[in-house]
């Protein structure tokens, strides 16, 4: 069987969902404390009881790594135990890796104008508008209630017809006189019937 390689820099473990009486009780702590003990005389222990956590210092990586190899998942007052490395983080001295770097955007997206043009930038006119005199000569030639085919029709297409409608202002100087529909009140609904107390 291969060895297993010890080598890490991490002395440090990290007990978590740690039995609540470890907190609290003295004999219990110590039974907790002993398990360590055996591996390091030199171990030290920080309590987080609102985390439910114990942080465990060794004095050598090499030590921590087999109390963790033999003790994670052992059962502890009927318990699991759950050791894990702790994880350390070196702030660079320059204080430029203190904070984590946002993502690089895969796009730069406009979000408003700038507020003033680039240099040389200068406004195109409009084209002026296409006035097309055959349409306008077609439309004025439309009578109403006349029809006109645009397209005649084949065998696999539809002919394009336009029938004229009368102008509105025929309708506006004979207006209908239509009676206005009356509306309907809803009706209250019955009051509930009291019970005589």
């Amino acid at each position: 069987m291969p060895a297993l390689s010890m080598d890490c820099d991490i002395s440090t473990l990290i007990a978590c969902v740690v039995d609540v009486e470890v907190f609290t009780s003295q004999e219990v702590k110590e039974h907790f404390e002993s398990l360590f003990l055996a591996y390091d005389e030199h171990v030290t222990f920080q309590l987080f009881k609102s985390f439910r956590r114990v942080r465990i210092n060794f004095s050598n990586p090499k030590v921590a790594a087999s109390a963790r190899i033999e003790l994670h998942e052992t059962q502890f007052r009927g318990k699991k135990l759950k050791l894990y490395f702790a994880q350390v983080q070196n702030p660079g001295t320059d204080g430029v890796n203190l904070y984590l770097a946002p993502p690089k955007p895969s796009k730069q997206f406009l979000i408003s104008p700038p507020s003033s043009p680039p240099v040389g930038w200068q406004q195109i006119d409009d084209a002026t508008p296409v006035i097309n005199y055959d349409l306008l000569y077609a439309v004025a030639k439309l009578v109403p209630g006349e029809k006109y085919e645009l397209h005649a029709g084949t065998e696999s297409t539809p002919s394009v017809v336009v029938h004229v409608c009368d102008s509105d202002n025929e309708e506006e100087e004979e207006p209908k006189i239509c009676p206005k529909p009356k509306i309907v009140q809803t009706r209250r609904p019955d009051l509930p019937m009291t019970m005589p107390h």
